[in-house]
């Protein structure tokens, strides 16, 4: 398993993530729980450092922080030393010298965390970098597609929209390549980049690249990332590569939808897409609570007899 960092998806091996969505499971079934919280990393210290904006993931770990009973702070960046130009390694330098355990950290750098790691001691866990990769994301995708289908080996599963920029779909990529899947990318030529070695497959005609998938998994547009010219209009990008009830319908009843969040309903996902019974979008939310869990007790070196 990691030793120290949970930096990219790409450091680990097979065996390591199915540690890690082992190790989910059990803590999936401590959140059903009438008292959903356990002392596992009970006197430990954790910060949370967010130099993005961040409602899903940052919930998502504040809450599987406080489930494991440890000692949670939230840093700010907007009311910070930050702002008046203090670097990122005497920002963490400062935050180490509080004897802190885990740092969970969101960059708009890529490589940010891997710095981070280089440079402390206390355990680094990277909640999204750039546009490199956020691997808890993964996990909690694998898990997701697990607990609906039982397996991710001989599953299709396309990823569709703006590859480019998305550090959800590299994650997605390193791990779903390390085990037996077919990996689809579909989108406009303008947003997915060159996909290396990973033996992937790419459409450019959404239809075409929907047979016989069983699993589908929506990127959000990213306007924040994008300059102009990478597509004409929303409207058309939705008519062409957005997923409605006419297509959801062409991919058949046992397909699972999903969404790394946050959507933009109407321009890469239908409504009623999102709120059918096909939609796994809760079902991950959920789900990144267990992961998140379970990431921070195997780095705490709590599962190395388990």
């Amino acid at each position: 398993m990691m030793t120290k960092d949970l930096v990219g998806i790409k450091d680990l091996s097979k065996e390591d993530i199915q540690q890690v969505l082992g190790t989910a499971s059990s803590f999936k079934d401590v959140l059903k729980r009438d008292i959903k919280k356990v002392p596992a990393l009970r006197g430990k210290t954790v910060v949370n450092l967010f130099y993005e904006p961040s409602t899903r993931t940052k919930t998502s770990f504040e809450l599987a922080e406080k489930r494991l009973s440890t000692d949670v702070l939230n840093f700010s960046v907007s009311t910070s030393s930050v702002v008046k130009g203090e670097t990122l390694y005497d920002t963490v330098k400062t935050i180490e010298a509080y004897g802190v355990d885990f740092i969970v950290i969101r960059h708009f750098s890529s490589g940010a965390p891997h710095f981070i790691a280089r440079n402390v001691d206390a355990s680094v866990i990277n909640a999204g970098d750039g546009i490199n990769e956020h691997p808890t994301q993964a996990l909690l995708d694998a898990f997701s597609i697990i607990e609906k289908k039982g397996t991710l080996d001989g599953l299709k599963i396309a990823i569709i929209g703006d590859i480019y920029h998305s550090r959800v779909a590299k994650s997605n990529i390193y791990l779903l390549s390390k085990f037996d899947t077919t990996i689809r990318l579909l989108g406009p030529p303008t947003l997915i980049p060159e996909v290396g070695d990973y033996g992937v497959e790419v459409f450019y005609d959404m239809d075409k690249g929907l047979r016989d998938i069983d699993v589908v998994m929506m990127l959000r547009i990213q306007m924040e990332r994008q300059g102009k010219g990478f597509f004409p209009s929303t409207r058309e990008y939705f008519k062409y590569w957005g997923m409605d009830m006419k297509r959801l319908n062409l991919v058949g009843k046992d397909t699972i939808v999903m969404h790394p969040g946050p959507m933009n309903r109407g321009i890469e996902i239908a409504s009623d897409v999102v709120d059918s019974s096909q939609s796994v979008v809760l079902d991950q939310v959920t789900n990144g609570i267990a992961v998140r869990m379970a990431v921070m007790y195997l780095l705490s070196g709590q599962g190395k007899n388990g």
